[in-house]
């Protein structure tokens, strides 16, 4: 299998080489030349097996330049026993008639991008080792909150990388903050910037285009990928839990092979729900694709109508990992639509670029409408799912609560029972204060994070993840904090390469 770029369609790449590359030289996505199909039987073929089967069958689909042995050594790596505490890797809980939470947070950073970030680190040295074996890999990462810390961990002291995070300083929880602070690890490098996550992430994208850089990395013999799910090798694991979890679905005999579903993501970047739409074109039985915003709803405007328009208020939400305006992943979206119109893309890319907006056409509005639903909500909101949920018996993150209340919206307006999986993104402890404060209607402002994990603990009766818990008391290692011009040198620094 072959992969294209979203901005130039005459490029071919190996899985190996899009995933070392990260992001294509102008500026385009890698994309899949052709998806591959997924019938009923292969679906049966997965009925009964574990999460390290499923994903082995399912990545060979797609990284058909490694071998099975290769694949063998990644997956069972990414997901050796006792690295998950979940033996299912991705179990699913029934919380409702109709209503199916999968748990994509028992990995060793409590969230979802573990899913995909243990094994990015195996897809890449061996891609590596195919393709640049001499050099070094430069990760270079912005996140929002979880892909920083579930990308330190995977890299951290893996051989022949480096990996500099950039988070917005004021932009995560407290949580969050200490896991990225405190990383271990001889390879790694954490630095605040000031502004949000759009600006870490077109900082970082401008640093990967910037042929000064790249010039200067190439002197040093090391190369930049990327570990944000800009990268292949970051979406083409997502894909798996979700044909997982219709396979659980028929186990537990809530649907029958063949029977559709439908699918709820909280989302910012669009990654999560974009591996659900793969998902769906492969042949998934997939009824409708929900996309589920906090009060930053840009992703929701734009389903509604067809018109992405960053030029708004940002807002700092208790759901801050989707605190994102500027949705990289939706440009592999609007490629596959637009059948495969690079020229499009790019007019598309460059009028978000300059006046932070673009218009799909009539033919791509319908697609998005028959495919997609959308939703948002509040922080106001967002406590009171969790609250009402928690009520119920199940216990929710402030990210996982924007899914759900979006989902009973859904449920509301269409009437449709359809049963459904709602991708749960977090562990609750990873944002004590505002699952705290929803559940018991108190003040706690005045204790510290871990009395308030204290407090969640008692009066949710839900124990906290060891590795958030021996958080307590480390020491930070990284304090820098760096205006966005600022990001090259920080780089530059972090690598020992002068400016």
């Amino acid at each position: 299998m072959l992969y294209t770029s979203t901005r130039d369609k005459s490029v071919k790449v190996s899985s190996a080489e899009a995933i070392v590359r990260g992001i294509s030289k102008e500026g385009g996505l890698f994309v899949p030349a052709e998806l591959p199909k997924i019938d009923s039987r292969f679906i049966d073929s997965l009925v009964g097996k574990d999460y390290i089967s499923r994903c082995k069958k399912v990545l060979s689909l797609f990284l058909t330049d490694y071998t099975d042995d290769e694949i063998d050594y990644c997956v069972s790596g990414a997901y050796a026993k006792g690295k998950f505490s979940s033996e299912k890797i991705a179990p699913v809980k029934r919380i409702a008639e109709g209503e199916n939470i999968l748990e994509l947070w028992r990995g060793p950073t409590c969230a979802f991008k573990d899913m995909a970030l243990q094994l990015l680190p195996y897809l890449l040295t061996v891609a590596a080792k195919k393709t640049v074996a001499d050099k070094t890999i430069v990760i270079l990462v912005a996140t929002s909150g979880d892909t920083g810390k579930a990308a330190l961990e995977g890299f951290k002291d893996v051989e022949k990388t480096k990996i500099m995070v950039f988070y917005p300083n004021d932009g995560v929880s407290p949580m969050q903050k200490l896991q990225m602070t405190t990383q271990e690890g001889k390879n790694v490098g954490v630095c605040a910037i000031n502004g949000n996550f759009d600006d870490a992430q077109s900082g970082v994208k401008a640093i990967f285009t910037d042929p000064a850089v790249a010039k200067k990395l190439e002197e040093n013999n090391m190369m930049f990928s990327s570990a944000n799910s800009i990268n292949w090798g970051r979406l083409v694991p997502q894909i798996v839990y979700y044909i997982s979890a219709y396979c659980d679905l028929i186990e537990n005999g809530s649907i029958k092979n063949g029977e559709k579903i439908n699918i709820v993501v909280p989302t910012g970047n669009f990654g999560n729900i974009l591996a659900a739409y793969y998902a769906k074109r492969m042949g998934l039985p997939v009824k409708k694709l929900i996309c589920a915003s906090n009060a930053n709803n840009v992703l929701t405007d734009f389903f509604e109508s067809g018109r992405y328009d960053k030029n708004r208020k940002f807002y700092t939400t208790e759901s801050p990992s989707m605190d994102i305006l500027i949705s990289s992943n939706l440009e592999r979206l609007l490629f596959h639509l637009c059948g495969e119109n690079d020229a499009l893309v790019r007019e598309w890319m460059k009028s978000l670029s300059e006046k932070g907006e673009y218009e799909v056409s009539d033919a791509v509005k319908k697609q998005i409408f028959d495919l997609f639903d959308a939703g948002c909500c509040n922080d106001e909101e967002t406590n009171k799912t969790i609250a009402e949920t928690f009520k119920n018996g199940y216990l929710l993150d402030t990210h996982t609560a924007v899914a759900v209340k979006v989902y009973k919206d859904y449920v509301e307006k269409t009437a449709d029972k359809t049963q459904t999986v709602i991708a749960s993104t977090a562990n609750p402890y990873k944002f004590s204060a505002a699952v705290l404060k929803s559940i018991d209607n108190c003040d706690h402002s005045k204790a510290d994070e871990f009395e308030q994990v204290e407090l969640l603990i008692k009066e949710s009766g839900v124990p906290c993840p060891p590795q958030l818990s021996s958080l307590r008391g480390k020491t930070p290692r990284f304090t820098e904090c760096c205006n966005k011009e600022d990001m090259a040198k920080a780089v530059y620094k972090m690598l020992g390469i002068g400016d």
